[in-house]
């Protein structure tokens, strides 16, 4: 199972604006300003730094993250969540 992040806006370009800020660089782009953004990772502690940086700056984007650990079970990253999420994936993915 690999884990998932999943971006959702209702604001055309949000997505790639925040995706650009994220990897320091413009050649991002969501195709044709999507609402939505996937990306799947085979090591789990890789979702902290995108789930830091999400919430350092949630108040710039307006953008919803959601991820997941365990197939079909999402879980919606908020400011009040993420530092327990992110113990959480040290905790249980310790190497």
């Amino acid at each position: 199972m690999k884990t998932s992040v999943n971006l959702y806006s209702q604001k055309n370009g949000e997505i790639s604006r925040f995706l650009n800020n994220f990897y320091n660089n413009n050649c991002i782009t969501v195709q044709n300003d999507m609402l939505k953004w996937n990306n799947s990772y085979d090591n789990p502690i890789e979702i902290s730094d995108i789930i830091g940086v999400f919430v350092d700056n949630n108040d710039k984007y307006d953008i919803n993250m959601w991820i997941s650990l365990d197939d079909n079970i999402f879980i919606n990253v908020t400011s009040s969540n993420s530092d327990k999420i992110i113990r959480y994936l040290f905790e249980r993915y310790p190497y």
